[in-house]
Formats: structure tokens, sequence, C-alpha cells
């Protein structure tokens, strides 16, 4: 299963309190950092990742996060959706619709792609809906999808556009 921001919550503050900034981790120990991220799974590769972002933060940006796509997307372990995620909600900057899985689910389910890779289904959106709008529908999307649509058993009775859903089953 993917890691959940329950548990990302409750790894964070431990690792912020020892690792404030770039520069401090940096220069972390990977082991340190796998310790503290452990119960999100795969901690040995996301602390390499995480790690090594900050390193390029550090040596290409003195310290900064970055606030374009390309810069971003430059440094270890960002893809396009990690970047969309930063881009959205450090800057406030519009770039792409972040596609996780729920946003993969519901596009499919109201028939906004048949697409099946998060690049198609991204172009798919970003097609439909205006920009200002891409990041405040990831999170539409995402909260509808954990919180009414769920994929073991949608709360069509509860849903506000059931009438609208190709898949409504109400």
């Amino acid at each position: 299963a993917q890691t959940t921001d329950v548990r990302v919550n409750m790894v964070t503050p431990e690792l912020f309190r020892r690792y404030p900034d770039a520069k401090s981790l940096a220069s972390s120990i990977q082991n340190d950092v796998e310790n503290i991220i452990r119960s999100t799974g795969f901690f040995r590769n996301k602390a390499k990742n995480i790690i090594g972002f900050a390193q390029g933060v550090e040596a290409e940006h003195q310290g900064e996060v970055p606030s374009t796509m390309a810069e971003l997307s430059a440094l270890p372990g960002v893809g396009r959706k990690t970047a969309n995620v930063i881009l959205g909600n450090a800057f406030g900057i519009d770039e792409g619709v972040v596609v996780d899985t729920h946003v993969k689910r519901l596009s499919t389910l109201l028939k906004f792609t048949k697409e099946k890779t998060p690049e198609r289904i991204e172009r798919d959106l970003i097609s439909i809906f205006p920009n200002e709008y891409w990041t405040m529908l990831s999170h539409l999307l995402i909260w509808h999808g954990r919180r009414v649509c769920d994929a073991r058993k949608p709360r069509c009775g509860a849903c506000a556009v059931s009438h609208l859903c190709p898949s409504s089953r109400i």
C-alpha cells in the first residue's frame, strides 16, 4: 500500500526536528533518516531520495527549493507528481494536476479520461479544466476519493456529484 498522509504526518515532526533545513539534511547519515521514516515503507529508497533532494537543493539552489518544473524534476527522487505537489502547495503555481491513485480512479469513473498512465491522464485533465484550478482539482479529487468515493465501497448516496457520475450506483 502507498504511504498515507497520516503515516507521513507521524514521522515528519521528528525528521524536521533533527534536520530543520536542507543543509542539515544534505549532510545527514542515510541510516539515521531511514530509522526516522522506517514506518512509511520503502524507507531506504525514500531516505536516499530525501537526502539527494536536500543535497541538490544545497548544491544547485543555495538551500532554496526551486520553483520551476524543470529545476524540481532535475532533483533526485522528484518526478512530475512530486514537482506538481511542491509547485502547487509551496508556491501557488498551477503547473499541472497531481495524478495519484485517487485522481486516476476518479478521472476514469467520471469519464474525464480513458488513459491509464499518470502523464496521459494529466494531459487529459489539463485540457478539460482551466489552469487556475489544477491544484485545487487535485486536492478535491484526492479528498473525494478518500472520503466519499472509496475504491472498495463508494458512498454514492453521500456523493454531491452522483447525478453527474456515469458510474454512480444510485
